[in-house]
């Protein structure tokens, strides 16, 4: 089974990849997500399907993160800290989502060399092996290359439990 899903990630790119390098299980990041990520998050396709969560849109929809630039969703309201991080080109990739994900505020504070501010995200994610599990889960939805159409159409907004 374990190769299986390897095997589908490796087919899936770039971001799905990363997923399989022993850093995160996306099994348990699907765990993991469904505890700590839904009541703000929701996966969903250009198509609008969702893929995962319960179409909550508090948070930025995570569909295709990996490789997107930080608060590029058109017409979520980022925070003032978010948008300054997005403004440098910083793309989600598996060690800052983690390290963000982890201390959202301080991160984006450090990032940006601002001293104050808050992001909109309050939760943080405790345990540093259930960020790297959610990462390797959210990439396997694909990567901003593939979602950048969805994006432009009418996806549910972006910015509450892990990406703001």
């Amino acid at each position: 089974m374990k190769t299986k899903l390897i095997a589908i990630l490796a087919l899936m790119g770039p971001g799905a990849a990363w997923a399989q390098e022993g850093t995160g299980d996306p099994a348990a990041g699907e765990t993991a997500f469904g505890r700590q990520c839904v009541a703000c998050h929701v996966v969903q396709d250009e198509s609008g399907e969702v893929l995962a969560g319960r179409n909550a849109k508090v948070g930025p929809n995570l569909y295709g993160v990996a490789g997107r630039v930080a608060g590029s969703v058109p017409d979520f309201a980022y925070s003032e800290l978010m948008t300054a991080y997005g403004a440098t080109g910083a793309v989600w990739e598996g060690a800052n989502f983690v390290a963000y994900v982890q201390d959202p505020t301080g991160y984006l504070r450090e990032a940006t060399g601002e001293t104050s501010g808050r992001s909109k995200m309050a939760y943080q994610v405790r345990d540093e092996q259930d960020a790297r599990d959610l990462w390797a889960y959210l990439a396997t939805f694909g990567t901003a290359s593939g979602a950048e159409a969805a994006e432009g159409a009418e996806a549910p907004a972006e910015g509450g439990a892990a990406t703001q």
